[in-house]
């Protein structure tokens, strides 16, 4: 079963520069909960990497994380979605974790989960540490405009490694392009 691997702020939800710290702030995106369906539907296995530095600064507990990603669950569940696992990162910036994107230790948890090598597995993502976890594992990365994509897309100019990775409006649109064969990967 092929693999897709998604940040969960700015992608699939609303992103806030003050943090999502509960299920009311935990707001999807349009469009975004169909487009799991769909690759769902598709036979993908549908992971989410997301920081969640929030917990290490106080503002929230595990207990509200799981809240929130209970609703997202059920949401999906409303339309005949799922996700099949979240990773998250727990830790503060400075905590010096190896699973703080940009570093590797999210992604490779993943690849351990589904027993699977990450090279071409499609991570989309808005913001640059995402796409440069994408790159450590040899992962294919892309960018949505959601969330911080819009600033992520002026960084992209510094990065050369990034220069070639493909830009969508949203996470709809980045699975359409997916599954209609238009982005390719090793899993397609």
């Amino acid at each position: 079963m092929p693999l897709i691997i998604l940040d969960r702020d700015g992608v699939i939800n609303k992103d806030s520069d003050d943090f999502i710290k509960s299920p009311q702030e935990f707001i999807p995106l349009p469009g975004s909960l169909e487009a799991v369906a769909r690759l769902n539907a598709a036979g993908y296995s549908v992971a989410v990497a997301t920081n969640q530095s929030g917990i290490a600064r106080g503002l929230f507990d595990l207990q509200t994380l799981d809240a929130m990603h209970r609703k997202l669950e059920k949401l999906l569940a409303a339309v005949d979605g799922h996700l099949d696992g979240v990773f998250y990162c727990p830790h503060a910036p400075d905590a010096g974790c190896d699973c703080r994107k940009p570093k590797p230790g999210l992604l490779q948890q993943i690849g351990r989960k589904f027993e699977t090598e990450l090279t071409g597995v499609p991570v989309i993502g808005d913001s640059l540490r995402d796409l440069q976890s994408a790159l450590t594992v040899g992962a294919a990365p892309v960018l949505v405009r959601t969330g911080k994509g819009e600033r992520s897309l002026t960084q992209l100019a510094k990065e050369p490694d990034l220069a070639n990775v493909p830009v969508f409006d949203d996470l709809a649109g980045a699975v359409d392009a997916l599954l209609t064969g238009k982005l390719t990967g090793k899993n397609k």
